[in-house]
């Protein structure tokens, strides 16, 4: 199919219902590449000033030689034990939320379709309560929990919007809906907990990666190196994004592509819910700002993965140095999130 007859069939500027498939190769692709690459060398230099951010305050050349000193002093401690986890681990699970809401929102063809919002990650938070307050479990139970949460929530929504084939408005309805209720159902596993029990739980859900170390970011990126097949589907995912029937003109198994992406999707953000905690909003946001950022008509991917890399590590700064009191980094997403949000409703407004 030429690019003509891609851009002729899905006409019409993007909206919060819908946006037009992108058209692959050419000027878009080389800015996309350039994008990608530009955002990322601005994450990596964030990460090395983070580096050297605290009560003990370091240059780049002291970060270097902290990092690659063989005698263990102090401050190779600082940097390599306490503050390169939480670094790489908000580089990490800032890319593997984006794409996870990248994917998303490139199957249902919606903005808002995103994790958070469909409730998946509300769905590994469920999971890790219910490890918690009823069966009592530890740290790595929870993590279990969350990730069985995830995948459980995503079958229950994906059983309820199927109707002879899956529409994206569908399943952002169906997983709104099903976000309430989980909400409501976390709430109430939180008041029957046991005081410091809730406390705890309270704190992990909102979202914090303060106390990443490298026993629970090793596993985590073991995991998502695990989950790293399903981007074999990618090519798939672009077939879909030309519509059902032209996918399987293409020999393209949709049904099955389709199940096989949400799978890596849900399992990128059950992941990063089990470490962390529901962090809102990267997902939902990262894959929209690349799209402007490249001027692609569809989510790019790669360039998703570099700003959801640089905004989750942009909040923690913020949540570290910036607000007056160290808070859960998925607070500071959730208010830029909320401001991401109605700077999009303003312009769905103005473009109406």
């Amino acid at each position: 199919m030429s690019a003509e007859v891609r851009q002729s069939a899905h006409a019409g500027n993007p909206r919060l219902g819908s946006f037009p498939v992108p058209v692959v190769g050419g000027w878009a692709s080389v800015r996309g590449l350039l994008v990608a690459t530009v955002v990322t060398v601005i994450a990596l230099v964030l990460a090395m000033l983070a580096l050297g951010l605290g009560d003990l305050p370091l240059s780049p050349g002291e970060v270097l030689q902290a990092m690659f000193a063989t005698d263990g002093g102090f401050t190779s401690t600082v940097v390599r034990d306490w503050r390169l986890p939480r670094v790489l681990g908000a580089l990490v699970f800032g890319a593997a939320l984006a794409l996870s809401g990248a994917i998303f929102q490139s199957l249902t063809r919606n903005p808002l379709g995103s994790p958070d919002v469909i409730g998946f990650a509300t769905g590994a938070y469920t999971g890790a309560l219910l490890a918690l307050t009823v069966i009592g479990a530890g740290a790595i139970s929870a993590s279990v929990g969350a990730l069985v949460g995830g995948l459980l929530t995503a079958l229950v929504v994906y059983l309820l919007a199927y109707r002879r084939g899956m529409q994206g408005f569908r399943l952002i309805i169906v997983g709104i809906a099903v976000t309430a209720m989980l909400h409501a159902a976390n709430l109430f596993l939180l008041l029957r907990a046991q005081e410091e029990v809730a406390m705890a739980a309270a704190i992990w859900g909102a979202g914090s990666i303060s106390l990443l170390g490298w026993p629970t970011l090793v596993p985590a990126i073991v995991g998502l190196v695990l989950c790293s097949p399903g981007l074999l589907l990618v090519p798939n995912l672009r077939q879909l994004e030309l519509g059902d029937d032209a996918a399987a003109a293409h020999g393209v198994s949709v049904e099955r592509s389709r199940i096989g992406l949400v799978l890596f999707a849900v399992a990128l953000v059950a992941i990063v819910t089990a470490s962390t905690g529901p962090i809102a909003f990267v997902a939902l946001a990262a894959p929209q700002v690349a799209r402007r950022l490249t001027g692609s008509a569809g989510i790019p991917l790669a360039s998703s993965a570099a700003v959801g890399a640089l905004l989750l590590l942009g909040a923690d700064l913020i949540a570290q140095h910036v607000v007056p009191v160290d808070v859960p980094v998925g607070i500071v997403t959730v208010v830029l999130g909320g401001v991401y949000l109605l700077t999009l409703l303003v312009q769905e407004a103005r473009s109406r």
